[in-house]
């Protein structure tokens, strides 16, 4: 119903500083296109990009991919979907976007704004495997059902690292918190040998949040705060 999962689209007022600290977290850039208007980087660890934009909007926003948007759009309409916002015709790029329950923003593409990464899924940045984007969910069985809408198929129920219910598509993964967990969006990091990775970055000088969910050992979690604001949360693979 989405398309492919293109990026997870961040309002960055300092595109540079955003830039060197992924490159220092072991990601790297994209060749970008010219379609928009308004400066423009991408990162990639080759699973997962990340879309820097000089540009205000409700950000981060979870932007797909999907050909023929015009038609796309108006079938999504019939389906019940609301709009926030759409961009379509034939003479403009086209773009829309809606929001799941809890407000998230859902963002969906005519076309590719960045060349596919020449970087291949298996080389990992020193975060680990991306896993999954986590996000909140003020009411679980409303959110659950409004993704399996769109396509996701429920692939697991844990209470680690936080009680959250896991959703899967062929382009994404999601996890849907069933508390607060983090309180926001976060990216999802994994590797059974994250406890290594968390002291080697702490020994490149790499600075932890302590906004850390309380109950979770920071010997074996730890959270990252982008320049741009993104959670990035590492967490061991022995759940």
């Amino acid at each position: 119903m989405l398309g492919r999962f293109l990026e997870i689209s961040l309002h960055t007022p300092d595109i540079l500083a955003s830039l060197a600290y992924y490159e220092r977290l072991g990601f790297t850039q994209a060749a970008v296109g010219e379609i928009w208007q308004h400066p423009y980087a991408v990162v990639t660890d080759g699973r997962l990009c990340i879309g820097l934009h000089r540009y205000e909007f409700q950000s981060p926003a979870l932007t797909f991919v999907q050909p023929d948007l015009e038609r796309h759009v108006a079938k999504l309409e019939e389906a019940g979907h609301e709009f926030a916002f759409k961009r379509v015709g034939a003479d403009v790029f086209n773009e829309a976007g809606f929001l799941d329950p809890a407000g998230q923003m859902i963002t969906l593409l005519e076309a590719r704004t960045f060349s596919p990464p020449e970087r291949r899924s298996h080389e990992m940045s020193r975060l680990g495997w991306f896993e999954e984007i986590a996000l909140p969910a003020l009411n679980l069985d409303t959110s659950v059902a409004f993704w399996e809408s769109l396509g996701f198929v429920p692939a697991e129920e844990s209470e680690q690292p936080f009680p959250h219910i896991g959703l899967t598509s062929d382009s994404l993964n999601v996890a849907l918190m069933r508390s607060r967990g983090l309180g926001r969006i976060a990216l999802v990091f994994r590797d059974a040998n994250m406890p290594d990775r968390i002291r080697q970055l702490a020994d490149a000088g790499i600075e932890f949040s302590q906004e850390l969910p309380a109950g979770l050992d920071p010997a074996r979690y730890a959270l990252l705060i982008a320049p741009d604001g993104l959670p990035l949360l590492l967490t061991t693979g022995d759940d």
